[in-house]
């Protein structure tokens, strides 16, 4: 069959408009191709050989050379057999019939077998497996490396609707705030449509953040056919035919992950926790503007914690503070945090420290970290500011606008310092080590930068009305 006789998306250009969409034609030459392969033949040893590994079956003929394994499959297409090899005894090798040829492969087990990247549970599954890629590799290898050129990724759905990205964060005035910019989706709700726009489908009315994010792409096993959500071809082999985002659920072939724009809109039902998730992804899971632990919790201290003395040096019961977490990962937004059931607000702030300490990708990230702390290092008060002002716009922009408001929240806890005893310093202190760590996890490293840190978080609070 020849790739020309593949079937493409239907009639005219597909609109990008949630109303003209029409769900696309997936493409099924790679599905035919599939149909089409090879079966796998096992030869069968006739008589019982010694020392059989015991993973392997009848199909191991021992120790004989390439041409008599040659001789036995007999030039069947997709006739295998397994042998040891003479040269090295204790090693395996799968001699497969493909192509009017022997082909040879060097064969491992841990437990599972393989040859390469994939593990099957059986041989049958493993040469299953190569011969339709074997087949589709030769039949269809101008077709595949051309699979990405046109994608309707591109045209429809998913990328359509999410296509105004984060723009570049433009050079502001020093005293001018920076707010995470907000877009309103005029499109209507869409019927109808494949679990591929469904995930990105924006109700009308619905604001969402801009915040880009890169898909969390998986090695993914798919059962029964499944096509590519961004070049709309079939997805070959019986393991691991491409990889998934496990936090928004888009399905991909392995080489057009590449080429997906960071437009990652996880699914909240695939976000099992609020505590250790990674900031972007859960504020784009909710829809917020920052993660509704930092607001819920800078909401219940500044209502009733601001005069507290010792406010996040003094540390609260970690039982307690460990409630508060298992709150939030159960309910979310929903977590009740009130002074009737958490009545010393030394709680919510260690909950909320807790929050930024485990963060898997800390607030003050790891790739601006040593451009933070090179910039508390310049004497000159005026540069050292500029130089923070411009690390600061690295941040990614979920980052940013979290570590923004916590900032401004942290400035009203220094402007009761009498009561709390809780100046700039003493909070950089507190904060420093919470809001950023080194890349590397080194014991020296952290000891050695922690004056830095607390002046970097120090600078940040005293200064964030020019700085943010």
């Amino acid at each position: 069959m020849a790739a020309s006789s593949n079937s493409s998306l239907s009639g005219s250009s597909v609109s990008s408009d949630a109303e003209e969409y029409q769900p696309p034609i997936w493409k099924s030459y790679l599905y035919q191709l599939q149909q089409e392969a090879p079966r796998p033949k096992r030869i069968i040893c006739p008589q019982e050989v010694e020392n059989r590994p015991k993973y392997y079956g009848r199909e191991f003929h021992g120790i004989i050379s390439r041409e008599q394994a040659d001789e036995l499959l007999g030039g069947v297409e997709g006739a295998y057999i397994l042998r040891e090899s003479q040269r090295q005894p204790g090693c395996y090798t799968l001699a497969l019939r493909f192509g009017n040829q022997t082909l040879n492969y060097r064969l491992f087990y841990d437990g599972k077998h393989f040859v390469g990247e994939k593990r099957f549970e059986s041989i049958h599954d493993l040469v299953t497996d190569g011969l339709i890629t074997l087949y589709i590799e030769t039949k269809a290898s101008e077709y595949i490396s051309k699979m990405t050129t046109n994608p309707i990724y591109e045209h429809i759905g998913y990328a359509t609707l999410l296509r105004e990205k984060v723009s570049r964060r433009l050079s502001r005035t020093k005293n001018e705030s920076r707010k995470a910019s907000v877009t309103s989706e005029e499109a209507t709700q869409v019927e109808k449509i494949t679990s591929l726009v469904r995930r990105a489908a924006l109700t009308q009315n619905d604001n969402h953040f801009n915040y880009e994010k890169a898909h969390n792409f998986k090695v993914h096993t798919f059962r029964g056919p499944h096509w590519c959500e961004y070049c709309a071809n079939f997805m070959w082999g019986l393991i691991a035919q491409g990889v998934r985002c496990s936090d928004c659920g888009l399905n991909v072939h392995k080489q057009c992950s590449k080429y997906v724009p960071n437009d990652c809109q996880p699914d909240l039902k695939r976000i099992k926790r609020v505590y250790c998730c990674d900031l972007t992804t859960l504020v784009k899971a909710h829809n917020t503007q920052r993660p509704m632990v930092v607001d819920l919790c800078i909401r219940e201290i500044e209502a009733r914690g601001l005069k507290s003395e010792g406010l996040y040096r003094v540390s609260g019961f970690t039982e307690h503070i460990e409630d508060v977490k298992m709150a939030f990962d159960r309910d979310g937004d929903k977590a009740d945090i009130s002074a009737s059931i958490y009545p010393d607000i030394n709680i919510i702030a260690g909950a909320l420290k807790l929050y930024f300490r485990d963060l898997p990708i800390p607030v003050i990230t790891y790739d601006t970290y040593s451009k933070f702390i090179e910039a508390s290092k310049i004497s000159n008060p005026d540069e050292r500011l500029e130089a923070i002002h411009e690390v600061l716009m690295l941040l990614p922009a979920a980052h940013y606008e979290t570590l923004r408001y916590l900032m401004i929240h942290l400035k009203k806890v220094t402007l009761h310092e009498k009561e709390n005893f809780m100046n700039a310093e003493n909070l950089g202190i507190v904060f420093g080590p919470t809001l950023m760590r080194p890349p590397e996890d080194s014991t020296l490293a952290t000891l050695n930068d922690m004056r830095y840190q607390k002046l970097i978080v120090q600078i940040l609070i005293e200064n964030e009305d020019v700085l943010f």
